[in-house]
């Protein structure tokens, strides 16, 4: 491959000079430019390994030039060298400062400067090349790290799914309630990445059932007061077995299986939390949660339209909930009403599929 060299000369002969000096032994294609202006635009559109500029121009100096090329990500660490017969100390200095490398005489015919401007091309290709491998080395890790981050993502769900299967046959309220919190992460203006590791970590809101007998659990009817008090204790449980990690998300996954009980106005559980005290996550996924259990079947209860349980949030809003996260969720209703659609649709056609297989 051609180094490539950009020229920048207000003077034609010393531009042919320079060229043929250049590209005298076929290893460098040299682009001249008599405008500073054109070459800045050439500057952003192609990856230059050197740089010759002259320091009088029209329209631009050569160390203005240089200050804008500077500020170009392409342009940050090649050579770039001042083409001057001015000894001035201020001007050398004033190209230093704003990122010149070297300087060289308008006609390089001595053999050190033969040998310099031999050496600054040199450069600028070894600057290519590691450039070109810190790229590669970029994208590996990139690679790397999406790869770690699907497995991760992996893990929780299927842990999340494992606990689940234990008190649903389909395992889908994790799902359901890991889209409704995106939903409501997303409405409340939350960052990208934040509404993707809620959306990741929600399904591992009760992963404290796992401690919970299958009598309490299970049980197809209204629990009594110490029942209820046994199992209350699978949100403190839950970020018990989530403490103390050190990926991102089973720390987020923690919070959130503490605090998804927790109520706005403080009579919630475990601990008692009130208003912001409660961790944003958990606000979210506790109007999530309560959204999707009242509109599923449960062991103990029937499922209820999910206009009424659109009411319900709208009347606990303030005491049980979070207003900002209500009124984030209810914005998205129709989406709201699409994810309930779609996984009410899921069971039938299982069942579907089984019956024609049998």
């Amino acid at each position: 491959m051609l180094t490539q060299a950009l020229l920048v000369d207000d003077s034609r002969s010393v531009l042919d000079f320079m060229k043929r000096h250049l590209e005298a032994d076929g290893t460098v294609q040299a682009t001249a430019y008599l405008d500073p202006v054109e070459a800045i635009e050439a500057a952003r559109k192609t990856n230059f390994d050197i740089v010759l500029v002259d320091y009088e121009m029209p329209n631009m100096d050569g160390i203005s030039f240089i200050r804008e090329l500077r500020r170009m990500p392409n342009c940050g660490d090649i050579p770039i060298v001042m083409i001057t017969s001015i000894e001035s100390d201020e001007v050398r200095m004033q190209a230093l400062e704003a990122g010149a490398t070297d300087f060289l005489p308008k006609r390089p015919q001595s053999l050190e400067v033969q040998v310099r401007l031999r050496n600054l091309v040199r450069l600028g290709v070894a600057v290519r090349k590691l450039n070109d491998r810190a790229a590669d080395l970029a994208s590996e890790v990139t690679a790397a790290t999406h790869k770690l981050q699907e497995r991760e993502e992996e893990i929780i769900l299927r842990l999340a799914l494992a606990v689940e299967y234990r008190d649903n046959d389909t395992g889908e309220h994790t799902l359901r309630v890991a889209r409704y919190s995106r939903l409501i992460a997303e409405e409340l203006g939350l960052s990208p990445r934040l509404c993707r590791d809620i959306y990741l970590a929600a399904p591992l809101h009760d992963v404290g059932k796992v401690a919970i007998p299958d009598s309490i659990l299970l049980k197809p009817g209204r629990l009594d007061p110490q029942e209820i008090a046994v199992i209350r204790t699978h949100a403190a449980i839950g970020g018990h077995i989530l403490a103390d990690s050190h990926c991102e998300l089973i720390q987020l996954g923690a919070v959130i299986a503490t605090g998804h009980h927790e109520r706005f106005d403080g009579s919630g559980y475990p601990r008692g939390l009130k208003g912001s005290a409660i961790p944003a996550a958990a606000r979210v996924v506790a109007v999530a949660d309560v959204f999707d259990a009242l509109t599923t079947k449960r062991p103990y209860k029937e499922a209820i339209p999910l206009a009424q349980a659109r009411a319900y949030l709208q009347e606990k809003s303030g005491s049980e909930f979070d207003p900002a996260c209500v009124d984030a969720f209810l914005s998205r209703w129709d989406d709201v009403v699409a994810i309930a659609a779609a996984q009410a649709a899921a069971p039938r056609h299982r069942a579907q599929a089984a019956a024609a297989s049998g």
